[in-house]
């Protein structure tokens, strides 16, 4: 792929896909797209975690990639969770994660019940990328009360079904209440998702 090539990211349709895609780009990444692109969700997103933030740590960062979400998250205990191993090597070098797990979200994950106390995510669940099924297993991963903030794109919210996805665990006693920050994906560049609007999903498990 080009490096600048966000809809080609956007088209993923299988796990695999998305890992072979994201090993390639990996040494390029926040080069090629993150800095060329004025990438600005990773920063709002670590804003609305201090907004909310409780104390609730150790922290997961899914979808944590080159580590840019980690990088706003000053102060935190972060582990960080990719599909692509090449992805968190280049995380590992700027020494952003207590530990890095390489594994599909989409999959049973080899983490104990009850060993986090928030999730937060940036670019994961956006077109091509994952969908609600991945909630009950991250639920199940972290403890009572657990703080999650997750960028979502609103087409996605939409069409991949968070919005009943997410009622259902809040009628069910799972989650408790919804709150949504309107943040800018992208800041100062020019391109052709430079207006793109994203939404910061933010709940609790109860």
């Amino acid at each position: 792929m080009t490096d600048h090539d966000v809809d080609k990211a956007y088209a993923l349709t299988t796990p695999e896909s998305a890992r072979a895609l994201y090993d390639d780009w990996a040494p390029r990444y926040d080069a090629g797209f993150a800095d060329s692109h004025g990438y600005a969700a990773p920063r709002a997103i670590a804003a609305a975690f201090r907004h909310h933030d409780q104390g609730d740590t150790p922290v997961l960062d899914v979808g944590a990639g080159t580590g840019l979400l980690a990088e706003a998250m000053t102060g935190a205990v972060v582990d960080g969770l990719d599909i692509s191993a090449q992805m968190l090597t280049v995380a590992a070098e700027k020494g952003l994660y207590r530990q890095r797990i390489v594994a599909d979200v989409l999959a049973p994950l080899a983490i104990a019940d009850a060993t986090y106390g928030a999730v937060i995510s940036a670019g994961t669940f956006t077109h091509g990328h994952v969908g609600p099924a991945c909630l009950p297993e991250l639920l199940r991963i972290c403890r009572p009360g657990a703080l999650f903030v997750c960028g979502c794109v609103p087409a996605v919210y939409d069409g991949m079904g968070f919005g009943s996805a997410l009622a259902m665990l809040n009628a069910q006693g799972v989650i408790g209440p919804l709150q949504f920050h309107d943040i800018a994906i992208y800041e100062g560049k020019d391109h052709a998702h430079a207006q793109d609007r994203g939404l910061v999903m933010v709940f609790r498990k109860l």
